[in-house]
């Protein structure tokens, strides 16, 4: 039996729904695209997922061409999704329409971009809850440090690991999960 399962069962009340409600799928997770429209990340089961907060004006900004490379040449087995944020010096200070713009005139960028959110502190949006908490994950606790941190999640919806702003989008820690 899951242990976060067998956790629940010894809980009452209130204690056992926000549990159970902490360790949904990240398929349940709701978020935006950046031009508004609901994501349905269970749209993307049988495929590998890469979470990116990112940024348009970070030292890591130039990575946007490598994930979109990662995206193309993985495209059958990866979706890429970036998550703009603008809690690292400020440095995704645009609304969306300056966003989309920046992304595709400067990087050809045609992967998923999400609606800017944040992704620690009081107002974490639930995704990066899920894939920042291990109680939730069910795998890890990390925290994000800066722009450009990427989470991987498998194609059957699990936590599989994540990597610091310095490690490129084709460094050898990344690929070995998608060859």
């Amino acid at each position: 039996m899951n242990p976060l399962k067998a956790f629940v069962g010894t809980l009452t009340g209130t204690e056992s729904d926000v549990v159970e409600n902490a360790t949904r799928s990240i398929y349940d997770i709701e978020i935006n695209s950046l031009t508004g429209n609901p994501i349905n990340l269970s749209e993307f089961k049988g495929k590998k997922l890469l979470f990116v907060n990112v940024a348009s004006k970070c030292g890591f900004t130039p990575q946007y061409k490598e994930l979109q490379e990662l995206s193309d040449y993985y495209k059958n087995e990866l979706v890429v999704i970036g998550v703009p944020c603008n809690q690292f010096g400020n440095q995704e200070p645009g609304n969306s329409d300056q966003i989309q713009e920046f992304c595709q005139v400067n990087y050809g960028v045609s992967f998923l971009i999400t609606e800017k959110i944040d992704v620690k502190g009081a107002n974490q949006h639930p995704l990066y809850a899920w894939l920042t908490k291990k109680y939730i994950n069910g795998r890890q606790n990390s925290s994000v440090k800066w722009n450009f941190q990427k989470y991987l999640v498998d194609e059957n919806g699990e936590f599989l690991d994540y990597f610091y702003s310095i490690t490129k989008p084709f460094n050898r820690r990344i690929t070995k999960y998608l060859n």
